[in-house]
C-alpha cells in the first residue's frame, strides 16, 4: 500500500454503504451526520488500517500516524477546541466498530485528552470540579484497564473503600475531593503496575488507545464471539475518534440506550433506559440500575420529543429496529450510535412480519433479515405448566431474555463452561457479567445477575445467543467467599438447582421441568415466505419413525439419511446382530439376519408412513462390526453364555475384529463385499416395506433411495449395486406392484469425489457425507480433533471447527469437483448433503452455490435449513444479477 492510500475519514465524508471500510459504528455515525442529526463530530480510522497494523507486526505505520494527526487538526477546527489545551481542551472517546455488530466484545476509552493541567483549568472553567474529577478518574481507570491491561478490579475496590470511609452507598454521593483523591490513588496504582507515570501527553494517550482497540480485535472474548458468529478474522475493526459530550455534568445531563421496538418481544414502541448524571458505560455495565425511557418525558419533555422524532426517522431510514445510544449534555441531545438492534428469536420474527405489514419492507427482505441460527432459540424450552403452577418464585428480576432455564448454580464463567461442556445443565449467577464471561455464558442454560438493566451486557449478549437471562435482581446477597448467595430466606451454594423464567423475570429455588417451545404464527409466516424463495429441498437425517414424524412437523421434504445401524442397538435386536457377527457360515449368518428382517421392515414402514410419500434415502449398514460387541469381561461372559459358545471363542471373534483405525477399516460397502447376505437382507426390508406402504397408500408414489456407503472405487459400488438390484427386482416382480427405486452412494472418500464421473455412470444419486469426507480430507479424527483444535485457534491456523462449518476451500473443492464430474456423466443426477453441515447456514450457502438439489440435517435443524436455503437462493439471485 502506498502513502496515498486513505485510512481516515471524517464522519461527513462517509455513509452507510461504506460499512466494510468504516465498520458498522463509523458508517452509521457518518449516515446520521449526513441526515443532519446531532452527532458529536469525529473521524473513523478504517478496518484496512487495523489489517495493516497486524501485517506490520502490530505497529501503527508512520503514514497512518501522520494521517490521524492531520484529522485531529481537522477535528480541532470543527470543535474550536485544542488537544491538551488547559483553557479549551478537546476531549475524545476512542471506540471500536467492526463491520459485524459485536456488542461488548471490544474496547472503549472515554474522556481521552485529560491530564493534571487540563483537569485543574477545566474544573475552574466549568465551575463543576466534581464532574471534572469524575471524568478524570474514569479516564485513568479505563485507560489503565483497556490500554495497559492492568485489570479493573483493584480500582473498583478503591471506590468501594472510599464509599465505605465516607459512609455512602452510591458513586454519586462522592464529592469532588473524594474523586480527586481517587484519581491520585488510581495513578499510584498505575505507576505501581506499569512502572512509569500515567501518560499526560494527549497524543501519546490517543495512539495508546488506538493500538488497544486494534489489539482488542484479537482478544480471547472477541475471537470466541467471532467463531460463534462466523465472523472472519481478516475483517479487522475500525476505530472511531469522537469529540466527547458529557452526561455526567449534573442533573440536566444524562445518558441512555434505547430501542425503537422491544428487543425481547418485538412490540412496537420506544423501549430503553437512561441515567441522569452518568456516562455511557454506567448504563450498559449495570453498575447503577437505570430509569425507563418514558420517565425522560417528565425530566425533559423537549429532549424526549426530539429523541422520539429522531428514532422514528432512523427506523424509517434503515427499515429495521434500531438500537441507539444517546447523551444529554446540559439539556442538549446528542446521538452517539445507531445500529440494527440485537433481538430475541421471537422478537425477530414479529418485527420482520410487522415491518412487512407496515409496508416498510418486502417479504424477501423479511426472509433475509432473520438470522437462521435464531430459530434454535425459538425451539428452546419453556417450563412445564403443571410444575410451574405448583412452584413459588423466590425473587423477581428483569425479564432480559426469554425462555426457561433450569440448572445447577455456578459462580464463575470458567466453571460454567467446564460444566456445560461436560453435559451438565448450568445457571451462571453473577453480580454482573463482563465481556470476559462470554464462553461461560455460551455454555449456560440461563444467566442470573444481581445488577444491570435490560440493556446491560448480560441482557444484550444473552438475547443474541438465545439464552434465558434474568438481570438486575438486586435482592441477591453474595457470600463473602463468592461461593454462595442468598435470596430472601433461601441460601444457595455451588451446584444447587434453580430455575429462571426469562419471560417474566421470576426466579425459582428449585428444579422445574422444561418442555419444548411451541412455534407461533410469526414463525409460520416467515418460513412460508422462505419456502416460496428457496430452490433447494430440505430433508432430514432420521433413523426412527418418531424422528421422521418430528422432522415432517418441522417441514422436512424427505429423509436424506436413515442410518440403519441405529435400529440394531435396541435390546431385542442386538442379540440377532451379534449372532450374525459370530456366525461361521453363510447359512448361520442368513438365519440370524432372518430374525432382523421383520424388525427392519417394520421400522422402514413406519418411516415411509411418517414421510407421507416424500423421498427416503436409506443407507446400508456402515459401522465396523466390533461396535456391536461387548468389551467388558462380565458382558463377554454373559454374551457367550447367551449364544451358547465358549468365552474363548467369543474373545477370538472380538480380537479378530479389532482394528487399529476402525473409521478407515472394515466398514461401509466393505461389509457387503465381504458378507453380501447383509446387503441382501437390508434391501429386502427396504423394498418389502415400500411395497406394503404403497399398497396402503396408492395416492403416494414411493421411490426408495438405497445408499451404498464409503465407496471409493466404481467396481465396489457395482458389486454392491448388483446385490441390491438382483434382490429388489425379484421382490418387485413377485409383488406385482410397479415400484421404482434408486441406487446411489455417499461421497465421503476423496477418491470417490475425484472419480465421480466413473461412479455417476452407474449411481443415480450422490449424497455428500461431509463428516467423513472432512475427516479423510484433513487426515484427522473428529473424535480426537478436540485435543488440538484449541491450539490451532490460538495460533490462528484455523478460525473454525471444520466439522461444524464446512471447509469450502479443501473439502468444498472436492464436492465441487464431484458435482461437475457427476453432472457431466449423468445430467439428471440427484445431489444432496447429509453430513452435519447440512444444517449449518454458511455451509448451506456453499451447497446452493455448487448446485445441490437438497440439504439434509437433524430434525430440529430443519427450520434453520429452510430459512438458510431461502436466504442462499435470494443471495444467489443477487450475485447472478
Amino acid at each position: 500500500m502506498t502513502d496515498q492510500h486513505k485510512y481516515v475519514y471524517e464522519f461527513s465524508e462517509g455513509d452507510a454503504s461504506m460499512r466494510n471500510l468504516l465498520g458498522g459504528k463509523g458508517a452509521n455515525l457518518a449516515e446520521m451526520t449526513g441526515l443532519g442529526m446531532p452527532v458529536p463530530q469525529g473521524f473513523t480510522i478504517t478496518t484496512e488500517a487495523c489489517t495493516r497494523y497486524y501485517a506490520d507486526g502490530e505497529k501503527i505505520s508512520d503514514d497512518i500516524r501522520a494521517e490521524i494527526l492531520t484529522y485531529i487538526g481537522k477535528l480541532e477546527k470543527i470543535t474550536g477546541k485544542k488537544f491538551g489545551d488547559p483553557e479549551n481542551p478537546l476531549l475524545v472517546s476512542v471506540r471500536s466498530g467492526s463491520r459485524a455488530s459485536m456488542p461488548g466484545m471490544m474496547d472503549t476509552i472515554l474522556n481521552l485528552g485529560m491530564n493534571e493541567a487540563v483537569v485543574e483549568a477545566f474544573a475552574k472553567k466549568t465551575g463543576n470540579p466534581r464532574f471534572v474529577y469524575d471524568s478524570y478518574r474514569r479516564f485513568i481507570q479505563m485507560y489503565s484497564d483497556v490500554v495497559m491491561e492492568t485489570g479493573k478490579a483493584y480500582f473498583e475496590e478503591l471506590i468501594d473503600e472510599m464509599k465505605h470511609a465516607r459512609g455512602v452507598t452510591a458513586d454519586l454521593d462522592l464529592d469532588a475531593d473524594d474523586l480527586k483523591q481517587l484519581a491520585e490513588q488510581f495513578k499510584a496504582e498505575y505507576r505501581n503496575k506499569i512502572g512509569s507515570d500515567f501518560p499526560s501527553d494527549p497524543i501519546e494517550q490517543l495512539f495508546g488507545a488506538i493500538r488497544a482497540v486494534f489489539r482488542s480485535w484479537d482478544n480471547p472474548r472477541a475471537i470466541y464471539y467471532r467463531r460463534m458468529n462466523d465472523i472472519p478474522s481478516d475483517w479487522g475493526t475500525a476505530v472511531n475518534v469522537q469529540s466527547m459530550v458529557f452526561g455526567n455534568l449534573g442533573d440536566t445531563s444524562g445518558t441512555g440506550v434505547a430501542f425503537s421496538r422491544n428487543p425481547a418481544t418485538g412490540d412496537k414502541g420506544l423501549y430503553g433506559e437512561f441515567l441522569m448524571n452518568a456516562q455511557g458505560e454506567d448504563v450498559v455495565a449495570g453498575i447503577r440500575t437505570p430509569e425507563t425511557i418514558d420517565h425522560l418525558k417528565e425530566r425533559n419533555p423537549e429532549v424526549y420529543n426530539q429523541f422520539v422524532e429522531i428514532v422514528g426517522r432512523l427506523e424509517q431510514h434503515y427499515r429495521d429496529m434500531q438500537d441507539m445510544e444517546f447523551t444529554i449534555e446540559e439539556g442538549k441531545l446528542f446521538m452517539l450510535q445507531t445500529r440494527n438492534g440485537k433481538r430475541t428469536a421471537a422478537a425477530a420474527f414479529k418485527i420482520a412480519c410487522d415491518l412487512v405489514d407496515e409496508g416498510m419492507i418486502t417479504t424477501e427482505k423479511a426472509v433475509t433479515m432473520i438470522d437462521p441460527k435464531q430459530i434454535d432459540a425459538l425451539l428452546h424450552p419453556q417450563f412445564d405448566v403443571a410444575e410451574l403452577k405448583a412452584a413459588q418464585p423466590i425473587g423477581k428480576g428483569l425479564p432480559a431474555s426469554p425462555g426457561a432455564a433450569c440448572g445447577q448454580v455456578s459462580f464463575t464463567a470458567e466453571q460454567a463452561a467446564e460444566w456445560g461442556k461436560a453435559g451438565k445443565d448450568v445457571v451462571l449467577v453473577r453480580l454482573e457479567t463482563t465481556p470476559e464471561d462470554i464462553e461461560g455464558m455460551h455454555h449456560s442454560k440461563g444467566i442470573l445477575t444481581a445488577r444491570g438493566g435490560m440493556t446491560s451486557h448480560a441482557a444484550v449478549v444473552a438475547r443474541g445467543m438465545g439464552t434465558c437471562c434474568v438481570s438486575g435482581l438486586g435482592d441477591i446477597k453474595f457470600g463473602a467467599d463468592g461461593k454462595s448467595f442468598s435470596l430472601g430466606e433461601h441460601t444457595f451454594v455451588e451446584g444447587d438447582w434453580i430455575s429462571l423464567d426469562g419471560s417474566t423475570g421470576n426466579v425459582y429455588g428449585q428444579a422445574i421441568k422444561t418442555v419444548p417451545a411451541e412455534i407461533g404464527g410469526y414463525f409460520g409466516r416467515i418460513i412460508g415466505w422462505a419456502d416460496e424463495y428457496r430452490t433447494m429441498k430440505v430433508r432430514t437425517n432420521a433413523d426412527t419413525p418418531v424422528d421422521a414424524a418430528a422432522a415432517r412437523a418441522f417441514g422436512a421434504e424427505g429423509i436424506g439419511l436413515c442410518r440403519t445401524e441405529h435400529m440394531f442397538f435396541e435390546t431385542d435386536r442386538i442379540a440377532a446382530i451379534r449372532e450374525m457377527i459370530v456366525s461361521k457360515t453363510v447359512e448361520q449368518r442368513e438365519a440370524a439376519l432372518a430374525k432382523l428382517l421383520p424388525m427392519q421392515r417394520g421400522d422402514f414402514e413406519g418411516i415411509y408412513e411418517a414421510m407421507e410419500g416424500y423421498p427416503v434415502t436409506i443407507r446400508l449398514l456402515d459401522p465396523p462390526l466390533h461396535e456391536f460387541l461387548p468389551h467388558e469381561e462380565d458382558d463377554i461372559v454373559a454374551l457367550a453364555s447367551e449364544m451358547n459358545i465358549s468365552v474363548e471363542e467369543l474373545k477370538g471373534v472380538i480380537d479378530s475384529l479389532h482394528e487399529f483405525n476402525p473409521m478407515m477399516g472394515h466398514r461401509g460397502c466393505r461389509l457387503d463385499v465381504t458378507y453380501p447376505e447383509i446387503g441382501a437382507m437390508q434391501t429386502r426390508a427396504i423394498i418389502e416395506a415400500a411395497i406394503n406402504v404403497q399398497k396402503r397408500h396408492p395416492e403416494w408414489k414411493l421411490v426408495p433411495e438405497i445408499m451404498i456407503p464409503l465407496v471409493g472405487e466404481v467396481k465396489e459400488f457395482n458389486f454392491v449395486k448388483q446385490i441390491i438390484t438382483s434382490t429388489a427386482d425379484a421382490i418387485i416382480a413377485e409383488s406385482g406392484v410397479a415400484l421404482e427405486y434408486l441406487v446411489g452412494t455417499m461421497i465421503e472418500i476423496p477418491r470417490a469425489a475425484l472419480t465421480a464421473d466413473e461412479i455417476a455412470k452407474d449411481a443415480q444419486f450422490f449424497s455428500f457425507g461431509t463428516n467423513d469426507l472432512t475427516q479423510m480430507t484433513f487426515g484427522f479424527s473428529r473424535d480426537d480433533a478436540g485435543k488440538f483444535l484449541d491450539a490451532y485457534y490460538d495460533k490462528k491456523i484455523y478460525e473454525n471447527d471444520p466439522f461444524a462449518r464446512l471447509d469450502t476451500v479443501g473439502v468444498g473443492r472436492l464436492m465441487k469437483t464431484a458435482v461437475e464430474l457427476g453432472k457431466g456423466a449423468r445430467p439428471d443426477i440427484k445431489l444432496g448433503i447429509c453430513g452435519e453441515h447440512g444444517g449449518d447456514p454458511s455451509s448451506i450457502e456453499f451447497c446452493q452455490s455448487i448446485g445441490l438439489n437438497y440439504v439434509s440435517c437433524s430434525p430440529f435443524r430443519v427450520p434453520v435449513a429452510r430459512l438458510a436455503a431461502a436466504q442462499s437462493a435470494l443471495q444467489s439471485t443477487i450475485n447472478h444479477g
